[in-house]
Order: C-alpha cells, then sequence, then structure tokens
C-alpha cells in the first residue's frame, strides 16, 4: 500500500499514457475496414460501393463499380439500394462515410462497413481508381 501512495503519479501517468496508447484500437468500430479487409469484401462478390462524396468529388476519381449518392440525398436515395448486399460506404477521409452507414444500418441494412481512411488512403496506397 505505502508502494502506491508513494507512486501515485508514476501510476497515473502510467494509466494515461497506456489509454491514449489504446484508445485508436478500442475507439475503432468493428465495421470499419482496412483496405486489404475491403478488398477482400469486393473479391466475395455481392458487395456494393456506395460514395457518398458529391458528384464533383466523386467525377475526380472514385472506386471502380462505385454508385455515387452523395450524403445529403442519401435519405430520399435509399430505397435505390439492395438491402441484401453487403454495402462498402466510402468518401474522401472516412468521417462521412461513417455517418452514411449509421443511416443505413438505421434503416435496416444488416451488412454496412466504411473504408478506414476513405478515397484517399484507396489512392494512396495505389489501389485501381476510375475518372
Amino acid at each position: 500500500m505505502k508502494f502506491l501512495i508513494d507512486n501515485i503519479w508514476l501510476i497515473l501517468i502510467a494509466l494515461v499514457s497506456g489509454g491514449a496508447l489504446a484508445w485508436p484500437t478500442l475507439s475503432r468500430s468493428k465495421n470499419t475496414l482496412s483496405t486489404l479487409q475491403a478488398t477482400q469484401l469486393l473479391n466475395k462478390g455481392k458487395t456494393l460501393i456506395l460514395d457518398v462524396r458529391s458528384a464533383d468529388e466523386f467525377k475526380a476519381g472514385h472506386l471502380r463499380a462505385s454508385k455515387n449518392i452523395p450524403l445529403d440525398e442519401l435519405p430520399v436515395r435509399m430505397a435505390d439500394l439492395d438491402k441484401s448486399a453487403a454495402v462498402l460506404v466510402i468518401c474522401q477521409t472516412g468521417g462521412r462515410a461513417g455517418r452514411g452507414a449509421s443511416q443505413l444500418r438505421r434503416a435496416g441494412f444488416p451488412d454496412v462497413y466504411v473504408l478506414e481512411g476513405g478515397f484517399a488512403t484507396w489512392q494512396s496506397q495505389g489501389l485501381p481508381v476510375a475518372t
């Protein structure tokens, strides 16, 4: 007990540091996929790639066979999507895709995933894109 009292500040610093190191892993959603995991999902087939970026961003470059529905139009156009297919939601860096994935899950889509780092990460790793 004396050890704990004498070293309370060191113990607190160690706990805070450990928490800071573990936070990225703990906060990552189980439905967030790395580019490798996304490629494996796409190779299985029956996966819809939903790009929620603006039409201009989409025209500048996108994943092959992706469907563009900007995030602000998603609630209205959700009926156009097949609920039986897995959905990989992407945006430029991952933020909008997370919001889009939440909307899809609330609407009853069972298999919804977000590409970690978005299109920027996909492109930076030299993976195929269409223009």
